[in-house]
């Protein structure tokens, strides 16, 4: 059905292949995961496999045919037997689910019982034949991503290639489309879907092509993912300094706790109230101290009585006669 013989994919500017002498060879009727990191050499091989490239080295034939020595005119005939699905739909926006699908048998040139027969029938395998009539933006990323797988089987492909077609899905619709993939298998189509979704090959347990930097490196019948230690978890991570955070933390509440120790021991036993100490005589005090002796002093001197009506001039102005010796004016 589809055989590698030694092949090496070169680009151009690039100094390690993208495919670095490949061998493997699928049989009709299998379920085949390419698996791989980022950059492994996965979307190579399909591209390989629908001649959007030829390989530099070795060949690549599928459904008998050699890819290198096939002509551009004879190609979109070779492809019509290989159905291909994508992980961003690729719907057309302005027609119908319906047009969607039989827009590639109008192209190819089926004739108008087929495409009626069809594409109901393709609707209903992947479990959609009541949308029809929807335009694409009506529809989840999970009805989109099914009417694309429906497209790509209608024509009744030998081979179904499918590059990551739940990378844009949410877990319970990428079961849903796994589950149209396994069917359609089930019913006699091949199929290679490229992807990084550990969970779903480790459950189905179908052959497994793993690549590492354009080298496969492990083909396995009913194998798993493989090793997903070097995939970084989503668990968090410890803080760097907790521990010192944590000690500190700690240490403050033992402290915390010996200062309430202290103050309710204190509150059970109070200390004799000490006497207070005799207050430092102020200036304000002296100063008044000294005023009330003053006025003392002035109450004690005698008093003298004299009436100032009864002064004449001459004792007012302290002319009054003496006994003195008496001087008078001369002449």
């Amino acid at each position: 059905m589809i055989r590698f013989e030694k092949v090496t994919k070169r680009y151009r500017g690039t100094k390690r292949p993208a495919l670095d002498g490949i061998d493997f060879e699928v049989e009709r009727g299998e379920f085949v995961f390419l698996v791989g990191a980022s950059g492994s050499g996965k979307s190579s091989c399909l591209r390989l496999m629908m001649r959007e490239d030829i390989p530099s080295e070795g060949r690549v034939l599928v459904l008998g045919r050699d890819t290198r020595t096939l002509s551009d005119r004879r190609t979109p005939y070779f492809r019509r037997n290989i159905g291909t699905v994508f992980q961003d739909f690729r719907l057309l926006p302005t027609k119908t689910v319906s047009q969607n699908i039989s827009f590639a048998l109008k192209v190819i040139g089926r004739s108008r019982a087929f495409i009626k027969t069809a594409v109901p029938e393709a609707l209903e395998r992947v479990g959609l034949e009541s949308m029809g009539k929807r335009m694409p933006h009506e529809l989840s990323g999970g009805e989109q991503q099914r009417i694309a797988i429906a497209r790509a089987i209608v024509n009744r492909p030998a081979v179904v290639l499918a590059d990551e077609p739940t990378g844009n899905l949410d877990p319970t619709t990428s079961v849903e489309v796994m589950r149209v993939l396994e069917s359609i298998n089930a019913a006699g189509t091949t199929v290679v879907m490229a992807t990084h979704e550990a969970g779903f090959v480790d459950q189905m347990q179908r052959r497994v092509i793993e690549l590492s930097e354009g080298v496969l490196v492990r083909d396995e019948q009913r194998g798993s993912y493989g090793d997903t230690s070097a995939v970084r978890t989503l668990r968090p991570e410890a803080e760097r300094g907790a521990a010192a955070l944590a000690a500190l933390t700690a240490a403050q509440e033992v402290q915390r706790e010996t200062l309430t120790g202290l103050i309710s021991t204190s509150e059970r036993d109070p200390e004799p109230e000490a006497e207070p100490e005799p207050q430092a005589e102020t200036d304000s005090d002296a100063v008044t101290e000294s005023g009330d002796a003053l006025e003392t002093d002035r109450t004690t001197l005698p008093q003298i009585d004299v009436e100032v009506d009864e002064l004449g001039m001459a004792d007012r102005l302290g002319l009054a006669e003496s006994h003195d010796d008496e001087v008078g004016p001369t002449s």
